[in-house]
């Protein structure tokens, strides 16, 4: 797969366990019971998948790929990315200090924080960094990127983990309909 497409088709399962969470939180806050090891799945994808995976990709290999190009406005909006990716672990950390807790408001809101921001992110990426990626980056500097992809699916991610992951998260829709 294409390395922007790649990008851009690993939006599904975030989006995915954005809704789930969602579902989850309308539950903690309706004071129905949640099992600990739901929410602690869904930290992990969100840590391996979407950060560890997805934003890995971006900020290691893409970004730094654009950001060649010096190109004013592509470089703002990196750097804007970036920024929301750190505000991402920030909630991520927090809804896992809420587990530890056995706080689950605070889970809970972390959790609407990091909807919040993911929705507004994942359109920013999908309406205007991906089309500026697919046509600024050269063929050869894509070819590049796909390669780089597959090195992190293989070696950081992990070999058969992405898929695992993915079934976690259709495990949670089933359960959170």
């Amino acid at each position: 797969m294409k390395p922007i497409a790649e990008l851009a088709a690993e939006h599904g399962p975030i989006k995915l366990m954005l809704r789930v969470l969602e579902k989850i939180c309308k539950k903690i806050e309706a004071g129905e019971a949640v099992p600990v090891e739901h929410l602690e799945r869904a930290v992990v994808f969100i840590r391996e998948f979407a950060d560890k995976c997805h934003h890995g990709k971006e900020e290691n290999l893409l970004f730094p790929a654009m950001k060649e190009k010096q190109i004013a406005d592509e470089i703002s909006l990196i750097e804007e990315l970036i920024e929301e990716h750190k505000a991402a672990r920030n909630f991520a950390r927090g809804m896992a200090e809420g587990i530890e807790a056995k706080n689950l408001g605070r889970f809970s809101e972390n959790a609407r924080g990091y909807i919040s921001l993911l929705d507004r992110h994942i359109d920013k990426e999908n309406n205007v960094l991906f089309p500026m990626a697919d046509t600024s980056l050269s063929e050869e500097k894509k070819n590049e990127l796909e390669a780089g992809f597959e090195n992190v699916e293989k070696n950081v991610v992990g070999v058969g983990r992405h898929k695992e992951l993915q079934g976690l998260i259709h495990q949670l829709k089933e359960i959170y309909k």
